[in-house]
């Protein structure tokens, strides 16, 4: 992965919106199917909203539906506040759905870096602010490299890794990639509780 780019390859927005196109009737009735799963697991409302960093730094709302128990939650997931429904829609990702809300927007794209707390995006350095060269992503690099097992300096040198090299090919192969690591659950519990970010 050595070729510079900056900036979003040439297409990758009619891309993005293309594949919303073709997942739009199926990703309404699995959201629909997610959403009363949290409204009848527990009180409060079905989605979470969050200020996350995206492409050049602006921060905008990042929709998730909710998996914790409503009220005051920590940053890092708490075992005991994750609802029934929650678990299985973290099993699967399935939390994250609603932010096809955010690439609809232009707020994120399909394929890209996660979005980061505001909080995180402060403590980067130069060199690791190159992953906000690109709009985030509903998966990346790290996504089906350890995701959550890997601490965040890794995590971002995945990220910058995909920056310096995305391209349309890059990109079905992290979906590909994606759809592999959902099956196996490979990565979805984890976070160093040492980790700098």
């Amino acid at each position: 992965m050595v070729q510079e780019a900056l900036s979003p390859y040439s297409g990758k927005r009619l891309v993005d919106l293309l594949i919303l196109a073709v997942v739009a009737v199926p990703a309404l009735v699995l959201g629909a199917a997610c959403a009363l799963a949290v409204r009848l697991s527990s009180a409060g409302p079905v989605l979470f909203h969050q200020q996350r960093v995206g492409m050049d730094g602006t921060e905008f709302d990042c929709l998730k539906f909710r998996t914790m128990v409503h009220g005051d939650n920590p940053l890092l997931p708490d075992e005991s506040r994750i609802t029934s429904a929650g678990r299985w829609l973290r099993r699967f990702s399935f939390d994250e759905l609603p932010q096809l809300m955010n690439v609809a927007r232009g707020e994120m794209s399909v394929v890209g870096p996660r979005p980061m707390l505001p909080f995180q995006a402060e403590r980067c350095d130069e060199q690791q602010r190159m992953r906000f060269a690109v709009r985030p992503g509903l998966t990346g690099w790290a996504q089906i490299n350890g995701r959550n097992e890997l601490s965040w300096p890794e995590r971002i040198e995945l990220d910058v890794d995909y920056v310096q090299a995305q391209s349309p090919i890059l990109d079905v192969r992290i979906l590909l990639g994606t759809a592999g690591a959902l099956l196996g659950g490979e990565g979805v519990s984890g976070h160093a509780a040492n980790d700098p970010f």
